[in-house]
């Protein structure tokens, strides 16, 4: 009987274990990725939503607020990758919104993938919603400068360079799919190239400066 308990005790741990690991695979982000994935599911979207798709910089605006229009939802995650984005786009899709103002990128290039690769996943992003959703307007914007200066993000240092190629490497690609190129890194950009240090109190993200700029870069695309 002893034996019998022991390894039937045995098979649960490692029954629970691989629980655990496949539990594990599955979720390849953190907390806040699925809270926000999940509400995000939850409310939807329609035909009348301008939809704001990104990662921090997305996030941590009151897009409808600072663009004076209840039809723009915030869709963004603070840490979120080109492919968190695809692996959340689909509630969106399936809503058939007017519009998507999608920016993404700089997360990757933190975790040291190339412009190529980075850039390659933008790209299908923007092919597989032009393809879900044709009759919605597609903008996508360029990456940000960043500003290393503040010493804040390591995995960004010396990556300003990769940031505008993969900006290069976007443009053509996206434009034949046909959606619009928004061009906001001269806008934010210092005589260096580097993000100017009055916009950000951390080197990547925006204060409400930054935010303005934004805006009035976005207000033509968003009454149109």
């Amino acid at each position: 009987m002893r034996h019998h308990i022991v390894a039937t005790l045995t098979g649960l741990l490692l029954a629970t274990s691989a629980a655990f690991a496949q539990t594990a695979e599955r979720k390849p982000y953190n907390e806040l990725y699925y809270q926000r994935a999940s509400l995000f599911d939850a409310l939807g979207c329609d035909s009348t939503s301008i939809v704001m798709l990104g990662n921090s910089l997305t996030h941590g605006c009151e897009w409808h607020q600072l663009l004076g229009n209840p039809n723009v939802l915030n869709r963004g995650i603070n840490g979120d990758v080109v492919q968190g984005l695809r692996d959340r786009v689909g509630s969106i899709v399936d809503g058939r919104p007017a519009k998507i103002f999608m920016l993404a990128g700089v997360n990757d290039v933190s975790h040291d993938l190339t412009a190529d690769s980075i850039a390659g996943a933008i790209v299908d992003l923007a092919r597989y919603i032009r393809t879900a959703t044709p009759d919605t307007k597609l903008y996508v914007q360029s990456l940000l400068p960043i500003n290393n200066s503040f010493g804040r993000y390591k995995h960004l240092d010396g990556k300003e360079q990769v940031i505008r190629d993969i900006n290069a490497l976007v443009r053509p690609q996206v434009e034949a799919l046909g959606a619009t190129w928004i061009e906001l890194y001269p806008a934010f950009a210092d005589a260096d190239g580097n993000l100017r240090s009055d916009l950000t109190n951390d080197g990547l993200h925006l204060l409400a400066p930054g935010y303005r700029i934004w805006r009035d870069i976005l207000l033509p695309y968003i009454d149109d």
